[in-house]
């Protein structure tokens, strides 16, 4: 299952059911279809929206890919399910591949993530990426300050805003075509600042490799309606910072 989530981020792009569906057959996939797009209810702005890609049925070099958009009010946590999409993916097999070839078995379970992290994934395309194939450095940074957002908003069930970035260490590039996956949670809160933590990732489409690609710390402070900064926790004060 692949999952993503984002603060006010505008939807995915094919991005989600594509790597869903390479993750399934570690081959590349082209969309053939989108079977019915399902409109429940509107997303607000403020909102936190979470994209969720799950494989539901494989044929020998087709699979059913089932999206849900779904919206989360920050101050309660509430859930409610926004948009639910059908894509038919395509495996696109080198020619030597084709009469051997097949889909392995739907998983029958799926990775359980940490309470309290927030996980984002994509795949990066070429309109990300530097005259090397890289992606740029201020998207990825931009890429992790999102979940670093959710996280925050998540503690404090407010409205949380980007007061610093403490360090930014970058260890390998990332390629066009590659999954680009982050991973964010709070280490230390103090009265009214949370410092989170982001892990960025690269995975190699078709060979599953993974490895580090950057590691930062983000200062997130929690502000009221009128942008003052306000207790983390409503009536307790934290030993760290503030």
């Amino acid at each position: 299952m692949a999952r993503s989530s984002a603060a006010r981020a505008s939807p995915p792009r094919t991005g989600l059911p594509l790597s869903a569906a390479t993750r399934q057959g570690r081959v590349p996939f082209v969309t053939a279809s989108c079977e019915r797009v399902e409109f429940k209810k509107p997303a607000h702005v403020g909102e936190i929206l979470s994209f969720v890609a799950t494989p539901m049925w494989a044929g020998r070099r087709s699979l059913t890919v089932e999206v849900e958009m779904l919206a989360e009010a920050i101050s309660t946590g509430e859930r409610h399910l926004c948009t639910r999409g059908v894509f038919h993916m395509v495996a696109s097999l080198d020619p030597s591949l084709r009469e051997t070839w097949s889909l392995p078995p739907l998983a029958t379970t799926h990775d359980v993530h940490s309470p309290g992290d927030v996980h984002m994934a994509d795949v990066i395309f070429t309109d990300q990426a530097n005259s090397s194939g890289a992606m740029f450095g201020g998207d990825a940074i931009a890429f992790m300050t999102k979940p670093a957002l959710v996280a925050a908003s998540r503690l404090c069930r407010r409205r949380a805003v980007l007061a610093s970035s403490e360090r930014l260490d970058s260890h390998h590039p990332i390629r066009v075509g590659s999954i680009v996956e982050a991973v964010a949670r709070v280490v230390p809160a103090g009265r009214t600042s949370m410092t989170v933590e982001v892990e960025l990732w690269a995975e190699a489409l078709l060979s599953s490799e993974r490895c580090q690609t950057a590691k930062g710390l983000f200062v997130m402070v929690a502000v009221d309606e009128n942008q003052k900064p306000v207790p983390v926790i409503p009536g307790e004060f934290g030993t760290g910072a503030s």
